[in-house]
């Protein structure tokens, strides 16, 4: 009779273990899977309704002279002439985040990445940005230039079909 209860616990406390060792191994092989997750891009980060991006180059164009004066003319670009003057600006960039280099997306819509590869799209400044009229030029067809709210939007822009300005 002491062995049958014997054979009995050895089984029961076999089974515990097996038990114990399974649990215990949940962990490890779902940490294992974690990786290719990690590795991907992580969706785009929306900030675009508090914060617009400031080009420094456009905070260094000459300002506009009041009155009769000969100084150099410049045009305002907002909206998509303002993103695509931004995009044009940044896309050989060679540095990640705002000051980085930008991309287009294939929906018409400007972005950057960060440190964590995180996209952020990009608005251009609500008062516009300052650019010398002669290469405000090539902005001429995009809504936006000198605040023209008709013509043309980034949508069918792809980066590889975007005319080099």
């Amino acid at each position: 009779m002491n062995t049958t209860i014997y054979k009995e616990r050895k089984i029961v406390s076999r089974l515990f273990a097996v038990l114990l060792s399974a649990l215990l191994m949940v962990p490890l092989l779902s940490s294992c899977g974690g990786g290719s997750r990690n590795a991907s891009t992580p969706p785009p980060v929306d900030d675009s309704m508090g914060r617009t991006v400031s080009d420094r180059n456009a905070r260094n164009q000459p300002e506009a002279k009041k009155g009769l004066g000969t100084g150099q003319k410049v045009a305002l670009l907002a909206g998509a002439a303002g993103l695509y003057y931004l995009y044009n600006q940044h896309k050989n960039a060679s540095q990640e985040g705002a000051q980085g280099k930008y991309y287009l997306s294939k929906n018409g819509r400007v972005y950057y990445r960060d440190a964590e590869k995180r996209a952020h799209w990009v608005t251009p400044p609500k008062e516009g940005i300052r650019v010398p009229e002669s290469e405000a030029q090539k902005y001429r067809e995009f809504q936006g230039y000198n605040g023209n709210s008709s013509g043309r939007d980034l949508t069918g822009i792809t980066s590889s079909a975007a005319p080099t300005l």
